[in-house]
């Protein structure tokens, strides 16, 4: 390679080292930063590395240039952020020291407020990714009105890239590639989101040397949330619930009501269970080590493995729609007339019924954001009492001031819990806020009930009969 000079690159998502032996990628680099690419003759590594690539330069001071960064200074015209509060400050001043890191706040103790915070001080190229369309809007609107910049849009047929853009993670893990090294700043919102097989690409593809996690609930049901140490930074400020309880968020109370089948539902609710657990216990005396992953890879091509799903998925939604959960909810109504009122169900068959049955309106993930709009519109005008939804309320969505949230089910994970909880916490004035937990009894949501409880946000959650 003599006479051509060493240089760095971005190319395709990867870091690309050109025209330098490899004695001295050696010299320079720990083992296995770098892989050969005989097709470019080259070597290559991840852009996420870039940070630690460049200060490795500097250190040995290599001769080698580099033509990564394609990144700008960013001017605000003007900072319209409310005052921070201390704890925000804190974890402004917390992540400003490494520039990297996750920021974990309580839904809503103002974990946007402190992100454009940093946005505004930074004042670098800055992609935000957000889990999904809704959220890619809204992060669109606070920029415009907090910072005075109208960002570029990445996602749902758009493709506007300005010095500071939103987009979604699935938008971002498909055009990493060509813009990992136009933003010096990558924002994680929901960055519970990032770790997986896909998502996570949207890092890894990223030159970004600053980056910025925000979460209520880093936790994952599969460990997966230890990979954001690499894919962001380790956890850079962490703000428990208990610290802002009554103060920055309104003080609240956990109710768990406990219900009970029909002696209909809990004969068939019996039946169900003793066929899932025949069929079984049938594979396991010729398989030991069958396990349920492999009776959902069954069901497809064998008649009596999905017998044995369907009735599973059968006896989840005798637990899910217990007919003694809507009279229940039906005097929760009554007792909170008036209040505006947000109701969790377990699944979307369940959220109709509700829907159906209270003429309530119901949000469910395929809802246009049009839709979603009018409905949580008329919510904070009062024109609708209550609103029920499955999962898509569950995060980062601003939602109308609501005190009152009633849970019909949902899944083991503390995580949901917290975000469900986090949706009343909003302070206003004294109001105290409550959360009501209907579970049927003697199931295995009662079990899923008992997991969520594990959360401290669920700490001194008191039972009641209704």
């Amino acid at each position: 390679m003599r006479g051509h000079a060493a240089r760095l690159t971005f190319a395709g998502g990867t870091l690309l080292l050109e025209h330098v032996p490899a004695q001295a990628v050696a010299q320079h680099f720990p083992a296995g930063w770098w892989a050969w690419d005989p097709r470019v003759r080259g070597w290559r590594s991840d852009a996420i590395r870039y940070r630690d690539v460049r200060e490795r330069l500097v250190t040995h001071r290599a001769a080698i240039q580099d033509m990564v960064a394609a990144w700008q200074p960013v001017r605000c015209t003007r900072g319209d952020i409310a005052p921070l509060r201390p704890e925000q400050l804190a974890a402004v001043a917390a992540w400003l020291r490494t520039q990297r890191g996750v920021i974990v706040m309580p839904t809503g103790t103002g974990k946007t407020e402190v992100a454009l915070e940093i946005l505004r001080r930074s004042a670098v190229s800055t992609l935000v990714v957000s889990p999904i369309r809704d959220l890619m809007y809204q992060w669109h609107r606070r920029i415009e009105r907090a910072l005075g910049y109208d960002a570029g849009i990445i996602g749902d047929n758009l493709f506007q890239v300005r010095p500071v853009s939103v987009t979604t993670y699935e938008s971002a893990a498909i055009h990493m590639d060509k813009l990992g090294n136009r933003f010096a700043l990558v924002v994680f919102d929901e960055c519970h989101h990032l770790p997986g097989a896909v998502r996570s690409d949207a890092a890894r593809m990223s030159a970004a040397p600053m980056r910025l996690g925000l979460t209520a609930t880093p936790e994952r049901s599969d460990g997966r949330h230890a990979d954001l140490d690499d894919l962001i930074g380790p956890i850079a400020y962490s703000l428990p619930l208990a610290a802002v309880r009554g103060t920055t968020l309104a003080d609240y109370e956990v109710v768990r009501v406990p219900i009970h089948l029909s002696k209909a539902e809990r004969r068939r609710y019996e039946t169900l269970g003793k066929q899932v657990q025949a069929y079984m216990a049938e594979r396991r005396r010729s398989e030991a080590g069958f396990s349920w992953q492999d009776l959902c890879s069954d069901a497809g091509s064998n008649p009596a493995a999905r017998a044995a799903l369907r009735a599973y998925f059968e006896k989840k939604a005798i637990e899910d729609r217990a007919a003694e959960k809507l009279r229940v909810l039906e005097d929760l109504f009554r007792l909170h007339a008036g209040t505006p009122t947000l109701v969790f169900a377990g699944s979307n068959a369940m959220a109709r019924e509700v829907s159906r049955r209270f003429l309530i309106p119901c949000l469910l993930n395929h809802c246009r954001k049009r839709e979603r709009h009018e409905v949580l519109e008329g919510f904070a005008a009062a024109t609708y009492p209550a609103v029920v939804a499955n999962r898509v309320l569950d995060e980062g969505v601003d939602l109308p001031e609501a005190k009152v949230a009633v849970v019909l089910g949902g899944t083991a994970s503390t995580r949901q819990a917290k975000q469900r909880l986090g949706r009343v916490l909003r302070k206003t004035g004294g109001t105290r806020a409550l959360l009501y937990e209907v579970v049927s009894a003697d199931t295995n949501e009662e079990e899923r009930s008992r997991e969520r409880r594990t959360s401290d946000a669920y700490a001194g959650t008191r039972h009641r009969r209704l």
